[in-house]
């Protein structure tokens, strides 16, 4: 199942960002999903650019200190 939308999280400053995201997600986990988990695709994009990429691995780690708290917020709902 595909999900998308957009999170935000607060940047070193306090202010609010917003990462939009992208996860392909199952409901077994798998031997490819992040962490063995149940995402296998996940897309993370913060003003425009992507800051993270998972497709059955990782293909750009988190390139900002956003997308790692999206990241996180992701994995535990969706993993």
């Amino acid at each position: 199942m595909w999900t998308q939308g957009t999170i935000r999280v607060k940047d070193s400053n306090g202010r609010m960002v917003s990462v939009t995201f992208w996860v392909k997600h199952y409901e077994e986990e798998s031997q490819f999903g992040i962490d063995n988990g149940r995402i296998s695709k996940l897309m993370l994009k913060q003003d425009g650019r992507v800051v993270y990429n998972y497709d059955r691995g990782e293909d750009v780690e988190p390139q900002t200190p956003e997308a790692e708290k999206a990241l996180a917020v992701l994995i535990h709902e969706f993993n």
